[in-house]
């Protein structure tokens, strides 16, 4: 797949954290309910961390109560890429960001009470908060 950002690795091993590029470039999972953005509750933008692109908007965020933050879509289709999952014995849909190819978290169907019925769950690592008071 080819993205619009398109970096080497050692590009983005230079550019993010070692937490931030384990799980952006190595689809690695933050410990639940660690994220600083799990709580966040003001109006915004979420944003990818690794390339800065808009992924969504902070009225699609809700409380799944799983420990990472939620959304039930994103900002648009495009904004992010779907990927069939398989890894650890399970099937799960990767989000990876569209514009850089990050992995975000995946998307599963049990969004019970919102809007599309997904939850979108995030690792906070992979994500730029901006408040809208700011923008």
């Amino acid at each position: 797949m080819s993205y619009n950002v398109n970096k080497s690795e050692d590009e983005w091993r230079s550019e993010l954290t070692p937490e931030q590029f384990a799980v952006l470039r190595e689809a690695g999972t933050e410990r639940p309910w660690t994220g600083e953005l799990l709580d966040e509750g003001r109006a915004g933008l979420y944003t990818c961390a690794a390339c800065g692109s808009e992924l969504f908007q902070s009225g699609t965020k809700f409380d799944s109560h799983c420990g990472w933050p939620s959304f039930y879509e994103s900002i648009r289709p495009e904004a992010v890429q779907l990927l069939d999952d398989s890894s650890h014995g399970m099937q799960r849909t990767e989000v990876r960001c569209a514009n850089c190819g990050s992995h975000l978290g995946h998307v599963f169907p049990d969004g019970f009470g919102t809007p599309t019925g997904d939850r979108y769950c995030m690792n906070s690592l992979s994500l730029s908060f901006a408040p809208a008071d700011e923008a």
